[in-house]
């Protein structure tokens, strides 16, 4: 049985992470050594730093990356994106042109016999209200199309400037997690197991942090980390869920 991988923000394009063009090609040479034995790959959000489609223009940048994703999924290997905080503005042309699924909401399925609930997390803490707030504005429709009514020459600066600020503001508390009895996201897994106590685990992308913990004796919470400076993935393999990190 071939494997399945997940993995999320890499927040590629960064003008906060030095050596962008090294990350990306790590990256990519992480997806060409698993393209033999993938069956799938989920991709949970933040893949780029920021992401703006127009009708007729897409970001500049990250051929490395498409080529290869192109290439999986030429292969008959399923890439499923979901969107994240920076990247949610995405229109069809990574479908279309990639042949990648795309995932805006959160999503719950089997795979191997295991019922996985996989999304990118933000959101789904709800005592973070003035977060809440922002994240109503950048999915409102308004907001959106007056956003894409001002020139990419203007609106990528801005993108991508909000995005460097952004990650230098919250960079002080990334790698934190205060355990499955406060965190915000596990308190949303412990709601949520309530009326779905089939679940057997939990991924969740977004908050730069790894965590592999049970929240009952069955049910599993892991937050898979990032591909910043660890370069985290969880693979599945016959049933099995293991969190890893990729080293060359």
């Amino acid at each position: 049985m071939k494997k399945i991988y997940f993995l999320s923000d890499a927040h590629l394009g960064s003008w906060a992470i030095p050596n962008g063009r090294e990350q990306e090609r790590r990256l990519v040479r992480f997806l060409d050594s698993i393209k033999d034995d993938a069956a799938a790959v989920y991709l949970l959000g933040d893949l780029f730093d920021f992401w703006h489609e127009y009708r007729y223009v897409v970001p500049k940048g990250y051929t490395r990356l498409l080529g290869k994703l192109s290439e999986l999924t030429d292969r008959g290997v399923e890439v499923h994106f979901f969107t994240g905080n920076h990247d949610l503005w995405c229109g069809d042309y990574l479908e279309k042109e990639c042949g990648m699924t795309i995932h805006r909401e959160a999503l719950a399925v089997q795979l191997q016999g295991v019922n996985v609930f996989m999304a990118h997390g933000d959101g789904l803490d709800r005592s973070d209200k003035k977060y809440l707030a922002l994240r109503w504005m950048f999915h409102n429709r308004v907001c959106q199309c007056l956003f894409a009514s001002i020139h990419p020459r203007w609106a990528m600066w801005f993108g991508f400037t909000w995005a460097k600020h952004s990650r230098k503001k919250h960079e002080a508390v990334e790698g934190t997690f205060d355990g499955v009895e406060k965190d915000g996201l596990a308190m949303f897994a412990r709601d949520y197991l309530k009326e779905h106590p089939e679940t057997d685990c939990f991924l969740f992308g977004h908050r730069h942090v790894e965590v592999d913990e049970m929240l009952t004796d069955k049910s599993r919470f892991m937050i898979l980390g990032e591909w910043i400076k660890k370069f985290t993935y969880v693979e599945l393999e016959n049933g099995q869920l293991t969190m890893k990190n990729y080293t060359e």
